[in-house]
């Protein structure tokens, strides 16, 4: 079992190991949204500018934290640079007032985490980056990182003289285990950060609008009462929200489970009861499918 529930970036700032994820949650339920989820304990909430609903999730940790008695040090908030303009890639000006738009929407005055969203332009990703170190040095954020990066797009930072990122937030579940992209993020102390957790199961993705590389043979499978991720919950006796997600937090990867379900955001914070043995571990190794399905077709952790 995990020992603690936050791990320390590089650059010093620990971040909570489940984090509440907003990814489509429109901005006028997000406030809703982010409020319940620090009532119910969550300490880090993540969001993202193409998510368009800083506002609503500023609001929300406003509100949540006066109802738990919370003051912003105990909040980790994460959020993203969205790279492209609808005509071109940003230049490092752009990026900068990106994060200024986005302090003023979530009413911060910084971010503990600060990401560029994904690997578009070469030449961009490197005048974009250095805008993210002049935030972090300016204290516009406590730590700075990438999203959807391979290792070629971060050697890139590095050659270039650039600081190393201190996170690299990527799809990571039991069918996209990504070994190498970790082995190689874990050599270099980079915190690989967890989102699509919850893939293989049946519901994952299925609203309208919802698009992902899920195919419906792959929604058939997760619903057949012999899924090994059913079995395998019921052996620990959790579902199997809280197996996948006790999957990432015991490889050591923070987690971002949404729901707007009070009930689910409980269950989705309580994975550090149980460990899953060795030998499941190693069964679930079996079950990595390569690449990973939230982008759908297009993948940028696979694109130069």
């Amino acid at each position: 079992m995990t020992t603690t529930h936050e791990h320390e970036l590089t650059s010093g700032v620990r971040i909570p190991l489940v984090g509440f994820g907003t990814y489509l949650i429109p901005d006028d339920e997000a406030a809703t949204a982010v409020e319940s989820a620090l009532v119910a304990g969550y300490r880090h909430v993540d969001t993202a500018e193409v998510y368009e609903n800083e506002t609503g999730v500023g609001g929300g940790l406003r509100r949540g934290m006066r109802q738990a008695g919370l003051e912003r040090d105990d909040i980790f908030v994460t959020t993203k640079l969205w790279p492209l303009t609808q005509e071109r890639n940003k230049t490092a000006a752009e990026a900068a007032r990106s994060l200024d738009e986005s302090l003023e929407r979530l009413g911060l005055e910084q971010v503990d985490l600060y990401l560029i969203h994904a690997p578009f332009g070469r030449e961009q990703r490197l005048e974009q980056w250095q805008a993210l170190a002049e935030a972090y040095e300016n204290g516009k954020a406590r730590a700075i990182g990438v999203s959807n990066f391979n290792a070629t797009h971060i050697d890139e930072l590095i050659e270039a003289g650039l600081p190393v990122p201190h996170a690299n937030q990527i799809e990571l579940h039991p069918w996209s285990q990504k070994p190498e992209l970790v082995a190689y993020l874990n050599h270099k102390r980079i915190m690989p950060i967890a989102y699509s957790s919850l893939a293989p199961l049946s519901t994952w993705r299925t609203a309208p609008g919802h698009a992902s590389g899920k195919t419906q043979e792959m929604r058939a499978e997760g619903e057949r009462s012999d899924h090994p991720f059913k079995k395998l919950a019921d052996t620990y006796g959790v579902t199997e929200a809280q197996f996948l997600l006790g999957w990432g937090v015991q490889n050591g990867y923070p987690v971002l489970p949404k729901s707007t379900d009070p009930d689910r955001m409980r269950q989705n914070l309580d994975v550090f009861s149980f460990r899953i043995e060795d030998a499941d571990m190693d069964y679930i190794r079996s079950l990595d499918r390569g690449p990973g399905l939230a982008w759908g077709e297009v993948d940028p952790i696979t694109s130069s």
